[in-house]
């Protein structure tokens, strides 16, 4: 389900309407938008189209490509042809045009046999696939050439669907929307957007579902970027306000035991990791209370800095909590410190685990624990900001994986104790000047360091014609004893998107690979108590073979899995990907990473080609920058990077400076915006902040 917190939420009149209100919106239809994740009419006008269909010109037929959408304008040089089998029924014919001739067929269209007639003159628009060696376009949409010039050039918008929802119905509906929704209301100050030369909120929302063409789409997008980068930026800002330099009122003493901790470990640390250690270990223990970013890219060996800053705070007397962003991640990082602990004679140190998923009984033995300080560690998801969790003296808070929380989140979880200590871990490989607009409350430390032992990752960047060989691959790794990862853009199939989806490859590939393999698939749309199932199975060995969204990129460690082979590619940034191939790469022996490129365009290979040369996360990251610009990622994005619906940070790090500029200027001025012009501005943010909480059920 795409990402529903309002990063560029609007005050409009007539938008918190429910769904149902719409012309044409039944009980039916209204349980497929809410399971899309949409409810009310402003959901369904910020539920941004992911792309457009562009309508383009005609090509010869001896330019169409395999595996892309193309325009022919051609005459019907045979008869139709009909086949019949027990599912259905194939309509084909032979086009033509002076450049060379290509098979059409079409699937259940009965229609087009009083259509299509020898000779006559028609463009078709479709997939071009390739069949006994020949090319053929796949139930192409068919124009008179005179309605095809009408939608020439046009871009319709292409929405992100659940199954039974068509994309139709939803451009139907946002019309509607759009149509009785008064949009007149800004948040954003005049000055604000006159300075840095954006369009109005109106013509914005109305551009970026029908766009007339791509430049007026992209001024659109850049409003709606600059909102959602700008109220962010503003919350943090406001957050680091709040924080900034209070004086440290519990300093802590340095201990040895953390160093005899770091001298029993199996490794040495790096010295990244010893320089990063040392620099939290003085802001622990020195004047102001510590408020810290800890960037390092995958493998780099964050968690053991984590663990060791709450040993010291235990070992003075203060609680400390680790929130992660998975249940499956919690429940490890929890194994791994009592191991730590028993190891190091240091169980007096209480731990305990807290998730959603536990039973009552199991919570309320939690929360007493927590209460009378006989917990000195807590490890879980963000179940430990619920109301119920009262601290006995918390000093010190990790969160991993930022991006995944909110800036609210944070603050929400370091309000608990008494000006607690804050530590945040990111694996999100971010260059420099992007990160200190982002986590503008926080200092930042990096470890640019692997450990020694890590063998690099084998790359490779393939075409579809691969697939075989990387399946008798993974074959031959799981026969070896190792398992696999195999991610899929999509949960399940759409007439909309071409792209693999993770319920039927699971059925092909157990088709494909012997039946003593066990395959199994995960995904965002299942259950908790489901997805942690797999998960454990996965990393305790039952399942060799996990299909998988990128739900799996930030998630759990198992250092048994070797490869990871990631379809259509092209439909993922680098970083991400990236992110991706950490997942493999963690233990003994030689992983590898296979990059399915599921379209032949030279550019994305060139993109491509970065992962296969390189395993450095930053320098990844800062090549995506350079690479990315404005009109390189036409579609809008709703997931991703630090879960902004719509900005990249990497492709849209112009505008997100920009936005970081406007907020410093209005904050400097009006610090708690209570100037008439930035009224509907508070409004929009302690609504932004709101909706955070909601998000997570708090």
């Amino acid at each position: 389900m795409p990402c529903r917190s309002l990063y560029g939420i609007f005050p409009v009149s007539g938008m918190k309407r429910n769904i149902r209100d719409l012309k044409g919106v039944g009980e039916k239809t209204e349980k497929l938008f809410n399971k899309a994740g949409i409810t009310t009419v402003e959901e369904l006008l910020h539920d941004y189209p992911r792309t457009y269909d562009i309508y383009e010109k005609p090509v010869p037929v001896s330019d169409v490509k395999e595996g892309m959408v193309c325009t022919i304008r051609a005459q019907i040089a045979t008869s139709l042809y009909v086949n019949r089998t027990s599912r259905r029924q194939v309509i084909g014919v032979t086009a033509a045009d002076p450049t060379g001739r290509i098979q059409l067929i079409w699937f259940n269209a009965p229609y087009l046999r009083g259509t299509l007639k020898k000779g006559m003159l028609f463009v078709f628009r479709g997939k071009v696939t390739r069949h006994d060696k020949r090319l053929q376009m796949e139930h192409p949409q068919v124009f008179t050439p005179a309605a095809y010039q009408e939608v020439e050039e046009s871009l319709q918008p292409v929405y992100h669907l659940t199954a039974g929802l068509s994309n139709k119905t939803v451009v139907r509906m946002v019309r509607q929307a759009m149509e009785e929704t008064d949009l007149s209301a800004d948040f954003l100050p005049d000055k604000v957007r006159q300075k840095n030369d954006l369009c109005d909120i109106n013509y914005a929302l109305q551009t970026i579902h029908f766009p007339k063409n791509r430049e007026e789409l992209f001024i659109a997008r850049r409003r709606l970027v600059f909102d959602e980068f700008f109220l962010f930026v503003l919350a943090v800002q406001k957050l680091k306000a709040g924080t900034i330099e209070k004086r440290n009122e519990f300093p802590m003493k340095a201990s040895w035991v953390t160093e005899d901790v770091i001298e029993n470990l199996p490794y040495k640390l790096t010295n990244a990791q010893t320089n990063v250690w040392h620099e939290i270990e003085q802001d622990l223990c020195g004047r102001f209370t510590m408020s810290r970013l800890v960037q390092g890219d995958v493998g780099s060996g964050k968690t053991i800095l984590a663990f060791l800053a709450m040993i010291l705070a235990a070992e003075n007397g203060r609680q400390s909590a680790l929130m992660v962003p998975t249940e499956v991640l919690a429940r490890q990082h929890y194994e791994s410190m009592q191991d730590l602990l028993a190891k190091n004679s240091l169980t007096k140190h209480g731990v305990v685990l807290l998730t959603g998923s536990m039973t009552a009984k199991e919570k309320r033995e939690a929360y007493a624990r927590i209460a009378d300080g006989s917990a000195a560690m807590i490890i879980g998801t963000h179940a430990l900001i619920q109301e119920k969790v009262a601290y006995h003296d918390l000093g010190l808070v990790i969160t991993d994986e930022q991006h995944r929380f909110g800036v609210r989140q944070r603050e929400e979880l370091s309000s608990r104790g008494r000006l607690p200590h804050v530590l945040v871990m990111s694996a999100t490989p971010i260059p420099r000047t992007l990160a200190i607009i982002l986590y503008g409350d926080l200092d930042i430390s990096i470890v640019d360091e692997l450990p020694a032992s890590r063998l690099p990752i084998k790359n490779a960047v393939v075409d579809t014609s691969y697939r075989p060989k990387a399946y008798r691959f993974i074959e031959k790794q799981v026969r070896e004893g190792r398992q696999a990862y195999v991610i899929c853009p999509m949960v399940e199939e759409s007439d909309e998107l071409d792209a693999e989806n993770v319920t039927d490859y699971t059925h092909q590939l157990r088709e494909e690979l012997p039946g003593d393999i066990r395959v199994e698939m995960l995904h965002g749309k299942m259950k908790p108590k489901e997805k942690n199932r797999i998960m454990d199975e996965f990393a305790s060995g039952e399942i060799q073979v996990l299909v998988s969204t990128t739900v799996v990129e930030v998630g759990v460690n198992v250092p048994n899995a070797t490869v990871m082979m990631v379809e259509n590619a092209e439909r993922f940034g680098l970083a991400q990907l990236h992110q991706l191939r950490g997942r493999v790469g963690r233990g003994e022996h030689q992983s590898y990473c296979i990059f399915i490129q599921g379209n032949d365009d030279e550019e994305t290979r060139k993109r491509l080609d970065i992962l296969n040369h390189s395993n450095d996360g930053f320098y990844i990251a800062g090549e995506d920058l350079k690479l990315r610009g404005p009109g390189d990622l036409f579609g809008i994005r709703q997931s991703g990077d630090m879960q902004f619906r719509i900005g990249d940070i990497f492709q849209d790090s112009k505008v997100l400076k920009e936005a970081s500029e406007a907020a410093a200027e209005v904050l400097q001025l009006d610090p708690d915006l209570t100037l008439p012009q930035n009224r509907n501005l508070a409004e929009t943010l302690q609504l932004f902040v709101k909706e955070q909480l909601e998000n997570l059920g708090i």
